[in-house]
């Protein structure tokens, strides 16, 4: 997925269409793996113009907006991260798959047959269903997908927080369709399957009536997202929800859904949203006495312990009461919209990263990715109002200045670069003076 040409070949009406997977077989059907267009990539004007409707028709709806700035900085920031791998490597979703198919293959379905296009459409479904399923069922599979459920809104923006190391199980279900189907109808359904799963992470969205009976909707999902008891492992399809209904997991929406885990985090650290469970574990798995016991804290579902059945039982999980209050920043409101700023200059570089990574050293990916992480981190840190957010912060803005005056860094405009030394020198000596003023209180300790 990586020929220039192809990827300006995805028109308006297909850069719609395929955000809710309606797509023509005859339009996206490809012989080579490098012939199929970067849909992902493609798709990201769309993300904003969806985010950005959503939020005109909740304030139309509700009067206000659909989520709050702190999570969704946090959510972004979460998918941000999940993509960094990328810049080193192809995805382990593709070279796994190639492996199989060019080593074990059975046979090969035509590729350019519609029949192979929509057997790999229910293919790469019905693998999502079981990925999914699996990932709440086995706890260590759940230490990356819980990154997702963190958040206590539910809106576009919940649909980016994404896992750093979720895809180093998710293909492990995908790979018997390599046995018979060719990579590249792989990759173009794999690619729409994600993308149909960011409309539905809104509450702007009711019921949509027969299509509840087939599709997984918002309504279906918003379950899924869900800490009430009723809501727990219920609805893990992608595109179907007959997936559910056939296995038994479907559970239809009719109470009021509190979002995120059963135990909040209460935390907007990038780290720790997407590492606390692992941490977790790690701690748990020492506790734990006896070898299968300690198998099991690994292997069976996040909510077991011993004496109890797999899962766990639900009496564990909290009682919701509808009245919960999720866990919001007390930054101020300056200091918010200079996180979003910092946040945006970070999106500016990173942007600029993916686009011309074929052309930038290793050495200067690997120090764009640390400034990258740093930056997410210390905004977590401003966030959390953590004590050593202000020297932290500090730190990041003279590295970014020694970035650019070595090269590593380049604004997209060149005239940009003296503004934007200007503003970081600023932002040095206040963050600065602030990291004293707190040493000499006393306030690290």
């Amino acid at each position: 997925m990586k020929n220039p040409e192809a990827q300006q070949d995805v028109s308006l009406s297909q850069g719609i269409r395929m955000m809710f997977y309606v797509m023509k077989p005859n339009e996206t059907t490809f012989q080579t793996l490098e012939e199929v267009p970067d849909y992902v990539k493609q798709a990201t004007p769309f993300f904003i113009s969806l985010m950005l409707l959503e939020m005109v028709v909740s304030w139309i709806r509700k009067g206000k907006p659909p989520g709050r700035l702190d999570d969704a900085v946090t959510s972004i920031s979460a998918g941000v991260m999940s993509r960094l791998p990328s810049l080193f490597s192809r995805s382990i979703e593709l070279t796994s798959y190639i492996y199989i198919w060019e080593n074990y293959r059975l046979f090969s379905l035509p590729w350019d047959s519609p029949w192979t296009w929509y057997l790999t459409f229910l293919g790469v479904d019905l693998g999502y269903y079981w990925f999914h399923r699996m990932a709440h069922e086995v706890n260590i599979m759940w230490a990356a997908h819980q990154t997702h459920h963190s958040s206590e809104d539910y809106n576009l923006s919940t649909a980016l927080r994404q896992s750093v190391f979720q895809i180093y199980t998710s293909w492990i279900f995908y790979s018997p369709l390599a046995l018979v189907i060719p990579p590249s109808v792989y990759a173009v359904h794999l690619q729409f399957n994600l993308l149909y799963q960011f409309w539905i992470h809104t509450e702007v969205i009711d019921n949509l009536g027969p299509l509840e009976l087939i599709l997984n909707t918002p309504s279906h999902h918003r379950v899924h997202h869900g800490r009430n008891r009723y809501c727990i492992d219920k609805n893990y399809a992608g595109t179907l929800i007959i997936w559910d209904r056939i296995f038994g997991t479907f559970e239809a929406e009719n109470k009021k859904v509190v979002y995120g885990l059963t135990h909040p985090i209460n935390t907007f650290d990038p780290l720790k949203v997407q590492f606390h469970h692992l941490a977790y574990m790690w701690t748990t798995f020492w506790a734990t006495p006896g070898f299968f016991n300690k198998f099991s804290v690994i292997f069976k579902g996040p909510g077991w312990g011993p004496g109890k059945p797999r899962l766990g039982l639900s009496e564990d999980i909290p009682e919701v009461t509808g009245k919960e209050v999720p866990f919001s920043s007390l930054a101020s409101y300056l200091l918010k919209i200079y996180a979003v700023v910092q946040f945006a200059v970070m999106l500016s570089f990173y942007e600029d990263t993916f686009a011309r990574k074929a052309a930038l050293t290793q050495v200067t990916l690997l120090l764009r990715v640390c400034f990258f992480i740093l930056t997410l981190t210390s905004i977590g840190f401003i966030l959390d109002q953590r004590p050593k957010a202000a020297v932290m912060e500090a730190s990041r803005c003279l590295v970014f200045l020694m970035l650019c005056r070595f090269g590593h860094l380049k604004p997209l405009i060149s005239s940009w670069s003296f503004p934007l030394e200007i503003f970081f020198s600023i932002c040095i000596a206040y963050w600065g003076v602030r990291s004293m003023k707190q040493l000499a209180s006393g306030l690290w300790k």
